[in-house]
């Protein structure tokens, strides 16, 4: 009887009832649905969102990154627990670097949000990238529409800081944060990974204590450097701000900020219209990854994948014809 129960799978109105609840427990479950890698699990994640995609949309989405020892997971706790002390209730999708030999993630950011992991208010979710495109989690969209669905209105992304993680994070969320701080021997680092012509806004941190002025100085060159840049928005000119994670200055300033902005690009109609781009860049995105799992699926295609490319390595085959070939055979 159980293995009968079993075989029928999630119960999925039970669970779509229980994140409409805001019951954390259930929240949990289905996002461990949507990670999982199991065919019957997949397509039972993928008819949950659609069950519960009328509920989503109202959060503001917030992408966060910066460098390794900016603060991201400090800022994240601090900016959580204003906005829970607001009255907001703050979801953290945490993705952290996996190993790429042994596929293995950290997974340490509830430790290092002391005051938010134990909010009743918030929910924090660390997924292991598990090496997909820019160490953000596969399944980072589905969880935030569970999240929103279960009451949540504001879900922050935290990217690994390295790679292209940042343009994949700007690419499903509202707002893109990029964190930086003085005295790391460049104070302009970030035009050199593009973060700057991503970010809606600049924020340094560590502006406490004898840091202050350095703080200040690394800000005004920031904003030297967006002068000569096109922001993404024509209806906001990303600001550069100071604040400091550890005492909480600036901090309901950033936030403030963040609203100023939604209100601008609601009036406008530019948030509507961006996130519809993404809903189609998340379906294309989805629809390459499909494409690719086929071909390394079908074994003949794997086997003629594996003798094109030790051709094409020897010079023994144009990677043209390569390409025409495994495309045949997909297409029988």
């Amino acid at each position: 009887m159980a293995s009968r129960t079993e075989s029928k799978g999630p119960d999925l109105a039970k669970l779509a009832a229980g994140i409409r609840a805001g019951d954390r427990a259930t929240l949990a479950r289905a996002i461990t649905l949507i990670e999982s890698t199991r065919a019957d699990h997949r397509k039972a994640a993928h008819r949950l969102v659609q069950e519960l995609l009328p509920a989503t949309g109202q959060a503001m989405r917030l992408g966060i990154t910066g460098a390794p020892g900016t603060g991201k997971s400090t800022t994240i706790d601090a900016l959580g627990t204003y906005l829970t002390g607001q009255g907001r209730k703050v979801a953290v999708l945490a993705v952290d670097p996996s190993s790429t030999r042994t596929g293995g993630s950290i997974l340490g950011d509830k430790t290092r949000m002391g005051r938010l992991g134990v909010d009743p208010n918030a929910f924090i979710r660390p997924s292991p990238s598990s090496g997909t495109l820019g160490g953000v989690a596969a399944k980072t969209r589905e969880t935030m529409l569970i999240c929103e669905a279960a009451g949540y209105d504001v879900v922050i992304v935290e990217t690994v800081g390295i790679g292209q993680s940042e343009t994949a994070v700007a690419d499903m969320t509202d707002f893109f944060l990029a964190l930086m701080i003085a005295g790391a021997g460049d104070e302009l680092q970030g035009i050199k990974k593009g973060v700057v012509e991503l970010a809606d806004m600049i924020a340094v941190n560590k502006a406490d204590g004898d840091n202050v002025a350095r703080a200040r100085r690394a800000a005004a060159d920031y904003r030297a450097a967006l002068n000569i840049l096109m922001p993404r928005s024509p209806n906001w000119s990303p600001p550069v701000v100071t604040y400091s994670a550890l005492t909480g200055s600036g901090v309901p300033d950033l936030w403030t900020r963040i609203m100023s902005y939604r209100d601008k690009t609601t009036a406008s109609g530019e948030l509507a219209a961006r996130r519809r781009e993404q809903q189609v860049k998340w379906m294309w995105s989805m629809l390459e990854e499909r494409m690719m799992a086929r071909l390394r699926s079908d074994p003949a295609v794997r086997a003629r994948l594996r003798q094109a490319e030790a051709a094409v390595a020897a010079g023994q085959l144009a990677p043209t014809l390569a390409v025409e070939e495994i495309a045949a055979l997909v297409e029988k």
